[in-house]
């Protein structure tokens, strides 16, 4: 449950080591890789979500452990997905800028890494890596029933969605995306995502 996650005390420190190490050969190298860029992403989503995991309405919503999604640049996620033995690629709505699949080094530790279908456009990814370069890009949260988080979020917490209604996701996932205020004058973008096997 999200109420076990580790905090680490060094979230900001620079990325670009442990995301280059998830391409190495040896998968010690790559396990300690993603332990770290899940602890940095984690850090910042349990600052910025605090009060949602203490309103006892909002809380019960959120299921399992957050996935941190890593955007990438086009070759680092070739490499990355060949080091890991080529996982399926996500299905991702063609109207979205992006390329995705996960990686699981063990039931606590989820990566999505993403990448843009068109370096240098204005999509979301694209113009993550124009403007901050590779690392973590968003949290993403399981949760049972998307539109009932999100308007619990706006009627409890003041909190509007990136997008006016829910829309489709990964996999046929249903999501919406909250820009939400962090540490040190930093935001996190938080995912809401909700399975199409949850029942709502």
């Amino acid at each position: 449950m999200l109420s076990s996650w580790a905090v680490p005390a060094d979230s900001e420190n620079s990325l670009s080591s442990p995301i280059a190490a998830l391409s190495a050969a040896e998968e010690p190298e790559r396990v300690n890789a993603a332990q770290s860029l899940y602890a940095a992403g984690c850090a910042m989503a349990l600052d910025a979500t605090r009060a949602w995991r203490a309103d006892p309405v909002l809380f019960p919503l959120f299921t399992g452990h957050p996935v941190v999604g890593v955007a990438v640049q086009p070759e680092t996620f070739e490499k990355i997905w060949k080091a890991n033995g080529s996982p399926e690629l996500a299905d991702v709505p063609p109207d979205q800028d992006a390329q995705e699949f996960e990686l699981h080094f063990s039931p606590e530790i989820s990566l999505d890494i993403l990448t843009t279908r068109d370096p240098g456009g204005p999509g979301a990814i694209a113009r993550f890596l124009a403007r901050r370069g590779e690392g973590v890009q968003q949290v993403e949260f399981p949760v049972t029933n998307v539109d009932c988080a999100t308007q619990l979020l706006r009627e409890r917490f003041g909190i509007a969605p990136l997008y006016p209604v829910t829309r489709p996701g990964a996999n046929s996932t249903r999501v919406n995306f909250f820009l939400i205020p962090a540490a040190a004058q930093t935001k996190v973008l938080i995912e809401l995502v909700e399975s199409p096997s949850v029942s709502r």
